[in-house]
């Protein structure tokens, strides 16, 4: 199947993302045409778990059709109402505590990335290169302006911008009231890359976002004017396969320290100031994503593995592998779990010290590829056939009586040592 993917990759072109869209939608499903030519490794079988946690699901509904193509459609919540959208061009807006429908708008476009909400504006990319603004309140349309290509990148916005980032290699700042291009930046894409590009993050009035070419540039919000950049993923190896280094995961920013994973370079923590590499972790690699809370990143690899690994020294935590080739979503991070969904529509409640199953729910039958979105206690979810739902967890399940060992007179405890943070494990 390597051949395959080297197709896929070679129409990854500037500007053609509207064809590129239609051809790895067609691919999906041709693994199954080869025959046991596909020596590619099947995901781990569902795990079995002894719940430790109750897990209720609020309410449950259906987003039109969902999204059957690769884009970046995901749950918004703001002023109480969570909002969605398929591929179809339909947008909701549902209450968060009950789900009940509040509007909801036929667009007729073909959305691909957000909705992304700020202070009462819902914003969406298309891929026919469009951006599209709607009133949180009704769904009124507020304004609609052409960029120059497909937008698969999630809308940021901060200090009355609207940063969007095209498949092309374009950053443009919009007016947030009119739609007006302030500004535009332009970089080029390699030939050969993956589908996908990773949302820029806005930080101390910079907007910072990682390159195809594993380049890293911070921009000046206010005007596009360019901070500086620097060479963060350093390509490698003969073949053009083997030298991708797209930074395809959205970077975060914590502590004036921008965290970012390459396809095949590994993890980095650089600096925000400078750009200057602070540490990098090379066999941890990622394209679905990263969090963070105070001290640690959990990052879901390449192998959709699940890891925990510490900001300062980059040292692994834990590592949890039940879940192995289970296709996860970047982690979200809910009270002290992490969570992260899987391609059979699973959500799974992790150990944020050991990073155990502690349990699980299932949310549909269909791949769920977006990050579960944490808001007061509540977990929003969609799925990609467009099943949107909140989830809460309960008290602790106590484990059986038979199972509960007598409390030692030794009061010591080696614990600390079964952690185990050789990066090699």
């Amino acid at each position: 199947m390597r051949w395959l993917l080297v197709i896929l990759l070679s129409l990854a072109l500037n500007g053609c993302g509207g064809t590129l869209s239609k051809v790895t939608d067609s691919l999906d499903g041709l693994t199954g045409l080869f025959g046991d030519s596909d020596n590619s490794e099947p995901p781990a079988p569902l795990p079995e778990i002894a719940p430790e946690i109750q897990i209720q699901t609020l309410w449950q509904s259906d987003v039109g059709d969902g999204y059957e193509q690769r884009v970046r459609l995901v749950p918004a919540v703001y002023d109480d109402k969570v909002f969605a959208a398929d591929r179809n061009g339909l947008v909701e807006a549902r209450n968060a505590q009950t789900g009940e429908l509040i509007w909801e708008v036929e667009t007729e476009l073909p959305l691909s990335a957000g909705p992304e909400v700020h202070y009462g504006q819902v914003v969406l990319g298309t891929s026919d290169a469009e951006v599209v603004a709607l009133n949180a309140d009704d769904g009124e349309s507020h304004w609609t302006v052409t960029v120059s290509s497909e937008v698969l990148a999630l809308p940021r916005t901060a200090q009355g911008i609207v940063v969007i980032r095209t498949i092309d290699g374009r950053i443009i700042g919009l007016d947030e009231r009119s739609g007006a291009k302030i500004w535009s930046y332009e970089r080029g894409v390699p030939t050969l890359s993956l589908r996908g590009t990773s949302a820029p993050v806005i930080a101390g009035g910079r907007v910072i976002a990682g390159y195809a070419s594993g380049k890293l540039v911070a921009l000046r919000l206010k005007d596009g004017k360019v901070e500086w950049e620097a060479n963060i993923a350093l390509p490698q190896g003969k073949s053009e396969l083997d030298r991708l280094v797209d930074i395809d995961t959205d970077p975060i920013v914590v502590d004036d320290v921008i965290y970012l994973s390459s396809f095949q370079s590994g993890l980095f923590a650089v600096s925000v100031h400078d750009g200057e590499v602070l540490w990098q972790r090379r066999n941890l690699s990622s394209f679905a994503g990263m969090n963070a809370d105070w001290r640690y990143l959990y990052v879901t690899d390449v192998n959709s593995d699940v890891w925990a690994v510490d900001q300062r020294s980059s040292s692994a935590l834990w590592k949890q592998d039940q879940l192995h080739k289970r296709r996860l979503t970047a982690p979200a991070i809910y009270k002290e779990f992490v969570v992260v969904g899987d391609f059979e529509g699973y959500l799974y409640w992790l150990s944020q010290d050991d990073g155990h199953l502690l349990g699980r729910i299932r949310i549909g039958s269909d791949p769920i590829e977006a990050a579960p979105v944490v808001v007061d206690d509540v977990l929003y979810v969609y799925g990609k056939g467009g099943a949107l739902a909140a989830v809460m967890t309960g008290e602790r399940i106590a484990p059986p009586a038979a199972e509960v060992e007598p409390e030692s007179e030794d009061k010591s405890s080696d614990s600390d040592s079964d952690f185990n943070s050789d990066p090699d494990f």
